[in-house]
């Protein structure tokens, strides 16, 4: 590999030309670490510098504690303060070349996961003529608890400013800033779900990809508040900025776990309450209304799907499927319904084919569609989750229907979008094709 030097907004950085020829910039700062006064405030862009800054090696991720029950992604937890990076995988192309960008969110509940997966490895994008963006971003308690003294939906924040470093600098990785596409698979699926309903992100991207989304229900600001409260009830600290500032990382974890365990007297909360939640200014409305009965997202192609086997690993079986359908499909059925009757361009999928591997032999569940996706069949982690030879037509055919709608804002021809007439679907298993209403039973009316 050899160094690579490309200059952005706040300063020169140095990247690495790889083997295939592309080239990737790592743990490349979109604002300043969050730290000290900065802790829980709006993410502020970084210090100018003037010597190249070495982006070689993966930044800091926001630390949090494993979830492994639900996800078999490797997920590297790399220690430091400046969280607030991204990373650029970006063929070795003039700066001139004006490639559409696909901007990856990662998932993990919105309290874990990490950016710098093997698994979101941008190679095959870069291959097929698109940059790809990974971007990391604060979790839990530090990103979503409402604190009084702190701005709501810091998460949030961050996604738009790493989106607004995209504006700025993708031309001199050889990217447009106008054919911007937002992609992200379980929380990084809620996560563009929640831009679409984002007035200030408007502008910032032209397409969105939910894989397996997963938003908050229900979403205001009240269980935000009544959250809040039991975070005190449960810790014995005030849901404060002040108060919470100057605690180490693993003193806020701690404090994390002992909001989310249930006791004598304690309901055990519902999943995703350190989520986006609509704070009456950032997130006007909660997601799901302002997709289903408003105009959020109106203009952007929007495609999006799950597995057919989400959390059916969840013990007994029965509660895996009301998991999977409740939290997933029938969530991300509504969307297609609305947004089709109201001609919005819409793609919608269900991905089947189930994996070998014995932990998980015979299930389509969550995360495996995303070594297709992303055309990483030979990444680790892979034949563990997988199973050994995973079919590589299926990941030709997957990926080809991202990087098309990256490039064109359409899958292909094969699938057409979603409207009320033909409902069609695409079945992403052995045999893909497209099918007509084939989840006329997830239909019916949605209570939010």
């Amino acid at each position: 590999m050899t160094d690579t030097l490309v200059s952005t907004t706040r300063g020169p950085v140095l990247g690495e030309r790889r083997s295939d020829g592309s080239l990737r910039f790592l743990g490349v700062p979109y604002a300043q670490p969050p730290v000290g006064d900065l802790r829980f405030a709006a993410p502020v862009p970084p210090e100018p510098w003037s010597e190249p800054l070495d982006a070689t090696a993966y930044g800091p991720t926001a630390q949090r504690r494993p979830f492994a029950d639900v996800t078999t992604i490797p997920e590297p937890s790399i220690p430091g303060e400046g969280v607030l990076n991204l990373n650029v995988f970006t063929p070795d192309t003039d700066p001139e070349s004006g490639l559409p960008v696909l901007v990856w969110i990662h998932g993990g509940g919105f309290v874990a996961g990490s950016a710098a997966s093997p698994w979101y490895d941008g190679a095959a994008f870069n291959r097929d003529g698109v940059v790809l963006v990974s971007l990391g971003y604060r979790l839990g308690i530090e990103g979503f608890l409402h604190l009084e003294g702190a701005p709501d939906n810091r998460g949030v924040r961050d996604w738009i400013a790493a989106l607004e470093w995209v504006r700025d600098n993708i031309a001199a990785f050889g990217g447009d800033p106008a054919k911007v596409t937002i992609a992200g698979q379980s929380a990084g699926g809620g996560a563009v779900q929640t831009l679409l309903a984002v007035p200030s992100a408007r502008g910032l991207f032209r397409g969105a990809i939910s894989a397996s989304g997963a938003v908050m229900s229900p979403q205001g600001r009240d269980l935000a508040e009544t959250v809040a409260a039991l975070f005190t009830s449960r810790t014995g600290l005030p849901a404060t900025a002040a108060a919470l500032r100057d605690l180490s990382d693993d003193e806020l974890l701690d404090l994390q776990d002992r909001l989310g365990q249930p006791g004598p007297d304690r309901d055990e909360l519902p999943m995703l309450v350190l989520a986006p939640f609509a704070d009456g200014e950032l997130i006007p409305e909660p997601v799901p209304e302002a997709l289903t009965e408003g105009d959020a997202g109106a203009d952007i192609p929007l495609m999006l799907g799950f597995t057919a086997h989400e959390f059916h690993m969840v013990e007994p079986a029965g509660l895996g499927q009301a998991l999977t359908d409740e939290l997933f499909r029938v969530p991300a059925l509504a969307i297609a319904e609305a947004r089709a009757v109201r001609q919005r361009p819409t793609w919608l999928y269900q991905f089947e084919w189930t994996a070998t591997a014995l932990a998980f032999e015979g299930l389509a569940y969550h995360c495996v569609d995303l070594p297709f996706a992303f055309d990483i069949l030979g990444a680790p982690g892979v034949p563990e989750a997988l199973g050994v030879n995973p079919p590589q037509e299926l990941a030709d055919a997957i990926h080809t229907s991202w990087v098309r709608f990256a490039s064109d804002l359409d899958p292909g021809t094969s699938w057409p979008p979603y409207t009320p007439a033909s409902r069609a679907t695409r079945l992403w298993n052995s045999a893909p094709h497209t099918a007509h209403d084939p989840l006329n039973r997830l239909r019916r009316p949605r209570q939010y």
